[in-house]
């Protein structure tokens, strides 16, 4: 059974960071795809930023670009996602989530969703 387990959230301050990890069963390598996902109180889950396996690229919803950024540590296998210069809005249960191959693209993923999801972690930002 494949689990994601997220930690690092927490309360932070608006314009301030946190740096959320994500640990999945098994190789980060095995997956096509790890992505973020968030969903603030009375909304729907929205894709936020997603990361391939095949070649490490990177994509990002217009709302984060240029504050948050994923990243992979193969060794470590973790994937983080840095959340710079948050604002009260970025307020949500951040989710990782995972696919397998085949591959598709992170507008894909942001569309319709992962194959595998973690519990969450509540990210409060807050004065």
């Amino acid at each position: 059974q494949v689990q994601l387990v997220e930690s690092g959230g927490g309360l932070v301050q608006p314009g301030g960071s946190l740096r959320l990890s994500c640990a999945p069963s098994g190789s980060i390598l095995d997956y096509n795809a790890i992505g973020w996902f968030r969903q603030a109180p009375g909304k729907e889950r929205e894709g936020v930023s997603c990361i391939r396996a095949s070649d490490g690229s990177t994509d990002y919803q217009d709302f984060v670009k240029g504050r948050f950024t994923i990243s992979r540590d193969n060794a470590k296998n973790t994937v983080y996602l840095q959340m710079n210069s948050v604002k009260p809005e970025d307020t949500a249960v951040y989710y990782c989530a995972a696919s397998p191959p085949p591959s598709y693209s992170c507008d894909y993923y942001f569309t319709y969703g992962m194959n595998y999801w973690g519990r969450g972690t509540l990210v409060t930002v807050s004065s």
